[in-house]
């Protein structure tokens, strides 16, 4: 039995991509617009020792497995054919021993991960417990600094590495993160005078936004590459009166009375257990009557899993962790004195961003491989676009959860309704 009629009989027979093997074998229409090309027998280990996401992203990114007719800085075309009919059925015990016949003993033997993998989370202990500090330390390093160079290419001029908020469809990336800050700077309702702590700022783009319009912030990250390169910056634009990002962890930080504190893009990284501590933490460094603004990924609802699937939690976000806008609201509403105030989804700017992020991976293409390797820009131009059909069916979404420290009476001198821009 070949290799394309074993995947064939595993998906069934109506295939719409065009699937070719290194044994010569072959399966689906000829004439289809994308394919998948299995190109050495390690691909058949890969795929075979970590059946599904993992498998396959192994391959991948080793590049053992292509993916024909479409640009490895971005697959989205080919993962939305092949999204059709990866529909794994349930061969019977006969078929399975036919199968594994086929396929031979040797392929069934585990064979060392692409150098890309992160380690599993069992054995991620010896970095710590899963969200210590330490432990967290180490799995920020591992995503983000991979290259600070390598996210101007695929991020752009903004360096923002956080969903986009879109004025209009035909807005530019640089135009759309512009907003994301201005909204998230008049939700805060920050005026000139202001103190903010960004937690969790990467390139310390939302600092950079607020110093330039007189308000004191301070960002923090985990990220010792994005710290440099958000002090640099910030000292280039002249903005060192108003802004300072610190390596360090939140945690860590000792000032308080802040009259608004913003988190875009790190719940995601926290780990649902701690958001009481992470929400208290929040609470008791802003002023009352201050705000607190989250920005995060989240699920379309409250009851699924929170741990990410096997190819995020190896390759993208180790120990990431993603609920739904409910069980974050509920957690900040069990602070006392955490008053939530307006929820909004951004799912589909979300799908938008990651679809002008593998643009930028595309155009970039050689610089990007020169810079980190091919199996690492594939794996990026993988991920983004997996992500993208992701948020496109709602399999996840992004959410601003906007909430304020009451005074110890309970009243407030905000406005009675939104004060600010859509």
């Amino acid at each position: 039995m070949k290799l394309a009629q074993i995947f064939e009989t595993l998906v069934g027979r109506d295939l719409a991509v065009r699937i070719t093997a290194y044994d010569g074998s072959s399966a689906g229409p000829e004439d289809a617009e994308f394919g998948l090309n299995l190109k050495t027998p390690r691909g058949t280990t890969y795929l075979v020792t970590a059946p599904g996401d993992l498998g396959l992203a192994r391959a991948y990114v080793a590049g053992d497995l292509e993916l024909i007719g479409a640009h490895p800085g971005d697959p989205y075309g080919a993962l939305q054919a092949l999204a059709g009919d990866l529909k794994f059925g349930k061969p019977s015990p006969v078929e399975l021993a036919r199968i594994a016949r086929s396929i031979g003993k040797e392929h069934f033997k585990l064979i060392p991960p692409p150098p890309q993998e992160s380690l599993p989370r069992w054995r991620r202990f010896a970095e710590g417990l899963r969200h210590s500090k330490e432990r967290d330390a180490e799995v920020i390093h591992y995503h983000y600094d991979v290259s600070n160079r390598f996210y101007e290419l695929v991020l752009g001029e903004s360096m923002t590495y956080t969903c986009a908020v879109y004025p209009t469809p035909e807005a530019t990336l640089e135009e759309a993160q512009e907003n994301k800050y201005r909204l998230v700077f008049d939700k805060l309702n920050l005026q000139p005078g202001d103190r903010l702590l960004d937690m969790g700022c990467g390139w310390g783009g939302m600092v950079r936004y607020a110093a330039r319009r007189g308000v004191h912030a301070l960002g923090v990250t985990l990220s010792r590459e994005q710290a440099e390169w958000a002090q640099q910056a910030i000292r280039e634009q002249g903005l060192s009166e108003f802004a300072e990002v610190r390596y360090s962890d939140y945690r860590d930080v000792a000032e308080s009375d802040f009259d608004a504190i913003s988190s875009i893009g790190l719940t995601e990284h926290i780990g649902v257990a701690n958001y009481p501590k992470y929400f208290t933490f929040m609470r008791d460094k802003v002023k009352a009557g201050g705000l607190i603004l989250t920005h995060s990924i989240t699920r379309p609802d409250n009851r699924t899993r929170s741990k990410a699937g096997p190819f995020i939690d190896r390759y993208v976000f180790p120990d990431g962790e993603l609920t739904g806008s409910g069980t974050i609201i509920s957690r900040m509403q069990d602070v006392p004195r955490l008053e939530v105030l307006h929820e909004e989804n951004f799912r589909h700017h979300y799908a938008m961003t990651l679809r002008d992020w593998n643009q930028n991976l595309v155009e970039n293409w050689d610089e990007a491989v020169a810079e980190v390797g091919e199996g690492t820009a594939r794996l990026w131009g993988l991920y983004m676009a997996g992500c993208r059909i992701g948020f496109e069916r709602n399999i996840v979404e992004l959410h601003h959860v906007l909430a304020t420290k009451l005074q110890l009476d309970s009243t407030t001198t905000l406005p009675l309704r939104p004060w600010w821009e859509p």
